[in-house]
């Protein structure tokens, strides 16, 4: 069994058990978090798709916060004396899936 779900404008297949990270969520390390944007569930032969969603939920449990891996960005004019070099590092929050009802 699995679902398509729509997590702070992106979305994600997801399946009970499974940890992914996501964009930083406005929650503490062990909060539970439901997320209502089902878009598609799958059960063995059988679909269920939304139009637009589905009156089903996601349960997932906060495990931690961390950032990513640095992304150095770097721009340069040839001839002109110009470079600029920028980092940035994105916050993620890692999130177990407990269950999909």
């Amino acid at each position: 069994m699995y679902a398509i779900v729509e997590i702070k404008g992106q979305q994600f297949k997801v399946s009970e058990g499974q940890e992914i990270f996501v964009h930083r969520l406005d929650a503490k390390e062990g909060d539970q978090v439901t997320f209502d944007k089902v878009l598609l569930l799958a059960k063995d032969d059988t679909y269920q798709v939304g139009q637009p969603t589905l009156e089903a939920k996601v349960n997932t449990t906060v495990l931690e916060h961390l950032k990513g891996d640095k992304v150095i960005v770097f721009k340069k004019k040839r001839r002109k004396g110009y470079r600029k070099k920028n980092g940035h590092r994105q916050s993620f929050t890692k999130i177990k899936i407990d269950s999909i009802a």
